[in-house]
């Protein structure tokens, strides 16, 4: 029985939401849609609907020339969302210190215990994704305590946008030996301790070092130049 349409196109919505977020896809490289019609047994059409929900969530960009391409790494737009992420993201967390209550501790505790007791990395060597959930979780529970929706909204949304640039930092980039399990126990431990001077230098340092080896290797290999 074939599939219905609408299947068919979440089907390869997903598969190449799954490759591009695993680096797959270098960025800047343009979607062929006949190579991926041929790949995976569908109509064009159900290509350019799959193609067209991942531009719209920022994973590709849609031009009138070239069709769909991967979303380019721009060293400037990396700069300049690391430190608007660091700067909107310390305040929020300062913010949580002097307001946070037990509840607010409570729920830091218990989402950096989820994040803990999830593997980043599947046996069989595949990202996985409960992590990425576990993590968002953890660092919006950070944040939680700063009693402003809106400044929480702000933070969530540029951590957000810098989703695709941190799969690229562990797709493309040799800086696996990093104790990030470690960086997040200690915000946890200085969120207990409130030692927000400690926590917000430790989350600039979380917060610039994938940004920072990732735009070293976009100038090894010519990338800025292309797309910044």
């Amino acid at each position: 029985m074939t599939k219905p349409t609408a299947s068919r196109t979440e089907e390869v919505f997903e598969t190449l939401r799954a490759e591009l977020l695993g680096g797959r896809f270098e960025p800047g490289r343009r979607m062929k849609s006949q190579e991926l019609s041929t790949r995976f047994g569908v109509s064009m059409s159900v290509v350019r609907e799959a193609l067209t929900r991942l531009a719209e969530q920022g994973l590709l960009v849609a031009t009138p020339q070239r069709g769909f391409t991967v979303r380019p790494l721009s060293v400037d737009d990396l700069a300049d969302l690391t430190k608007v992420r660091v700067q909107i993201e310390s305040l929020a967390l300062r913010q949580s210190f002097e307001l946070g209550d037990l509840g607010w501790e409570t729920s830091v505790l218990g989402t950096h215990h989820a994040l803990e007791r999830t593997p980043m990395v599947l046996d069989d060597g595949t990202y996985n994704e409960d992590w990425t959930i576990a993590h968002r979780t953890f660092h919006r529970a950070l944040l939680a305590g700063c009693a402003s929706p809106r400044l929480e909204t702000i933070a969530t949304s540029l951590r957000d946008s810098a989703e695709l640039y941190r799969r690229w930092y562990w797709a493309l980039t040799d800086d696996h030996h990093r104790d990030i399990a470690g960086e997040h126990r200690r915000l946890k431990d200085f969120a207990l301790d409130r030692d927000a001077d400690r926590a917000v230098e430790l989350l600039a340092a979380h917060i610039e070092r994938a940004p920072q080896a990732l735009i070293a290797y976009a100038q090894e290999h010519g990338l800025d130049s292309a797309f910044a």
